[in-house]
């Protein structure tokens, strides 16, 4: 399967007017942002658990990273409610569940093999007072960064090797079209533009650098 696979293009998706797919696993769906792969995929999603559904367990051969958008993501190692960031390096292995359902952004296989920081982070507690960018992670492959914008504000987006923006509370816009709540946006390696956040300004996760580095399990 292949969707916006294509790295020296841009992509875009407004999420809340994607469809949800059926999962494998019952009660679990996905809206597609990024694919290379099957069931097994280079992969980046909004993945939706109804309550009381569960995902087999699994062990991440590419590595897994995400942030819990509604609700709580359960596993065996604890409870993760919205606000959470999540990484799972290559090796790690669980068995995801929701007791009362919940809605995340996920990553899959793009983990560079020498990274093995295994944490979670509730942005919540991060990301206080006049705080205005909050690095979560970084490494000589990516940045991982928490953003804030002020109503109107402008803010400069793009990196070498490439970057991708998901809006987490607010609104944005790029070239006259708004962005809203869970909406993405995916710049290839070198271009450069700015966003305008919108009346309620917009807090927004980003990562970068990541693009040079595309592979895939097949």
């Amino acid at each position: 399967m292949q969707i916006n696979s294509d790295f020296t293009r841009r992509a875009v998706a407004h999420t809340q007017q994607m469809q949800w797919v059926p999962s494998p696993m019952q009660g679990v769906a996905r809206r597609m942002l990024d694919r290379i792969g099957g069931e097994v995929a280079r992969a980046t999603s909004i993945v939706k658990y109804d309550p009381g559904s569960a995902f087999s367990s699994h062990t991440h051969d590419g590595g897994e990273e995400f942030i819990v958008l509604e609700g709580v993501f359960q596993d065996e190692h604890g409870d993760y409610p919205a606000g959470t960031y999540v990484r799972n390096p290559i090796g790690t292995s669980h068995t995801p569940r929701s007791d009362e359902g919940c809605t995340i952004f996920v990553k899959l296989w793009q983990f560079d093999g020498n990274d093995q920081a295994q944490f979670s982070l509730d942005l919540n507690a991060e990301f206080k007072g006049d705080v205005k960018d909050v690095i979560l992670h970084q490494t000589d492959f990516e940045t991982v960064t928490y953003h804030r914008i002020g109503a109107g504000e402008e803010f400069d987006i793009g990196s070498a090797g490439g970057a991708e923006y998901l809006i987490l509370k607010g609104s944005v816009w790029l070239d006259d079209e708004e962005y809203g709540l869970h909406d993405w946006i995916r710049l290839p390696d070198g271009e450069m533009t700015k966003l305008i956040a919108g009346a309620d300004g917009a807090e927004i996760w980003s990562k970068s650098g990541h693009l040079l580095y595309v592979t895939s399990p097949e």
